[in-house]
């Protein structure tokens, strides 16, 4: 550029930091508006719903499988870790919902697929990108609302707890804990009913 061989070039500025987390009073705003929207896509509400209570990543909700979904008819569990998560009693019914309708709107090349989010290609399961526009456009900012709600939870309780049940290694939700100001010193494992 400097010698005129080549044209001047300007190379956009992109922010890599992780922008600032949605507000806990944000997020359980948006959790609501998702889970009263009767119009938007069952997938998407459903995938809107594990971002803003579990705190999962798009790449991984797409993995998981209706094997991971636990009925017993009377609550519903979700398998991230061990032991699997229980969903709110809201959740639970958009999630039946969505496995009673999932045949119907899975295309018919991928009629057996055991995937929750099925993809158009055989076996495979959707693409993570597919969800993030609609998500998008229903006001949820993927990124944002998984970092408020992995913060949130790793202060309601022990990170090692928080993180096992979830799917998240212990170091990194005891970092997220450290940045996000709490303490959980005291806590030890064992039975406290003595």
């Amino acid at each position: 550029m400097d010698t005129r061989r080549m044209p001047r070039l300007a190379v956009p500025y992109q922010a890599t930091a992780n922008p600032q987390p949605m507000g806990q009073h944000q997020r359980l705003a948006t959790l609501r508006r998702v889970l009263g929207n009767d119009v938007t896509q069952l997938k998407v509400r459903v995938a809107a719903s594990l971002v803003l209570l579990f705190a999962q990543s798009l790449t991984r909700i797409v993995r998981l499988t209706t094997d991971d979904v636990l009925d017993d008819s009377q609550q519903v569990h979700l398998r991230l870790g061990d032991p699997p998560s229980p969903l709110p009693q809201t959740v639970a019914d958009l999630v039946r919902d969505y496995l009673r309708s999932l045949p119907a709107h899975t295309p018919a090349v991928n009629l057996s697929t055991h995937w929750l989010f099925p993809g158009r290609r055989p076996g495979q399961p959707m693409k993570s990108t597919t969800l993030l526009g609609p998500l998008r456009d229903l006001g949820v900012p993927a990124q944002r609302a998984r970092t408020s709600a992995i913060r949130h939870l790793v202060l309601q309780g022990p990170a090692p707890v928080i993180a096992k049940a979830l799917g998240y290694h212990d170091k990194t939700a005891t970092r997220l804990l450290t940045e996000a100001g709490g303490t959980w010193s005291r806590y030890a494992p064992g039975d406290h009913t003595r």
